[in-house]
Order: C-alpha cells, then sequence, then structure tokens
C-alpha cells in the first residue's frame, strides 16, 4: 500500500483505531491503521496538513435505518433565483467535465469553497439556494449528487455575497461521504435527519495550517 505524504490537501479523520485520509485535490481515500496511522499522524505534527478530525462512530443500524427513496415536490423558485442557478449548474458541470479527470474532485472543491471568507447567509436565503439549484438540476440531462448540487449552491450563494457554508463530511457503518449546505447558525439547510450522522471535515478549524 502507498502511503500519501501529508500536505494541505489532505484531510484525515479518525475513527477509533483507523484514520481514513482524503486527498482534495484528487478525491482518493486511504484506510490506515496500527504503525502506519502512528507514523502518518507523527508526519501530520510536522506538516501544513489540517489536525486529524475524530468521527463519533454512528449506531449500529444492522442495515435497518432508512432514508426517504424519492425527492420532495418543489415548487418553481423566483425566476432570477431559477436562472442563476442553471447559469452556475452549467458552469459548474463544465468545470467537472473539462480537464484532467484525477483532479476533478479538486476543482469542484475549490469551487465549492470560492466564498469562504464572505459571512455565512441566514437560512432563508440559503433554503431559497438549494430549492432553486434542485428544481434547475431535475431538468437537466447530468448527473447531479451531493457534491455537484452543493457546490452548485455555494457559487449562488457567493454571487450573493454570502459564503463559508459548504461541508463535506464523513459517516461510518459503513463509511460513507456527503456534501452538504449549513447557513449561519451551522445547521444543515433542506437536508434529512440522517445528514447529522456526518462529521464535517472541512470547518474553518480544520482549514487551518499548522507549521512546526
Amino acid at each position: 500500500m502507498i502511503v500519501p505524504v501529508p500536505t494541505r490537501h489532505t484531510r484525515t479523520a479518525i475513527i477509533g483505531r483507523t484514520g481514513v485520509i482524503i486527498d482534495y485535490r484528487t478525491g482518493s481515500t486511504t484506510v490506515l491503521t496500527g504503525t502506519t496511522l502512528a507514523g502518518w499522524l507523527d508526519a501530520l505534527q510536522h506538516s501544513a496538513a489540517p489536525a486529524p478530525v475524530t468521527v463519533q462512530a454512528s449506531a449500529i443500524s444492522w442495515g435497518t435505518s432508512e432514508s426517504a427513496a424519492c425527492l420532495p415536490l418543489l415548487t418553481r423558485p423566483p425566476w432570477r433565483w431559477a436562472l442563476a442557478a442553471a447559469v452556475l449548474l452549467l458552469y459548474m458541470l463544465a468545470v467537472r467535465q473539462f480537464g484532467n479527470r484525477g483532479t476533478r474532485f479538486g476543482r469542484l472543491v475549490r469551487l465549492a469553497e470560492s466564498g469562504r471568507n464572505f459571512p455565512p447567509p441566514p437560512r432563508r436565503q440559503a433554503a431559497l439556494a438549494v430549492r432553486s439549484v434542485r428544481w434547475v438540476a431535475r431538468v437537466l440531462p447530468a448527473r447531479v449528487a451531493c457534491l455537484e448540487e452543493s457546490t452548485a449552491v455555494s457559487l449562488l450563494l457567493a454571487c450573493c455575497g454570502w459564503g463559508g457554508v459548504w461541508r463535506h463530511g464523513i459517516a461510518t457503518d459503513p463509511i460513507r461521504f456527503h456534501a452538504w449546505i449549513c447557513d449561519v447558525h451551522a445547521c444543515p439547510v433542506e437536508e434529512p435527519d440522517q445528514t447529522d450522522d456526518y462529521t464535517p471535515l472541512n470547518t474553518p478549524a480544520t482549514k487551518a495550517k499548522r507549521y512546526r
């Protein structure tokens, strides 16, 4: 197994005695345990990488937890919001498709965090942005999953002067990832209750560089 080198692009999630390393340039993940994990954590202390995030294990579901099988019915948003959402969705999809396939994830992350220095939005405005993107995404003949959707919403909010709301997190049972938008109170917007199972990996605290 090739162990990555900790950089400012890597995020470390600690789940019990296991470490999950995510490279935010490529989207690749590596699982480390034992002495390999100990070596990684030691190297992390002397790098520019963010500090590791401890993930609380989800309650064991034995495969019985349920999620909504269909999206709720959405009403059409105001035309100016729908038009802006359509333009930004198409832009985001173009950025995703054109360029090096190996750095596709990193390109979307940069877009999603483009407004990170702006103040976070009120919940009402964040919800309107999410609904606008989802309404437009339903008619586009392209894959728009949580990463693409949350990236487009983050861009839409940044155009309105709000930002710092894109979150990417990890949950257990099994290990899985999700991306979403939060409001000024750091609460998920237009998300199911299961989103609380995910521990964010890119909060302002984890993005701070550390040097020794």
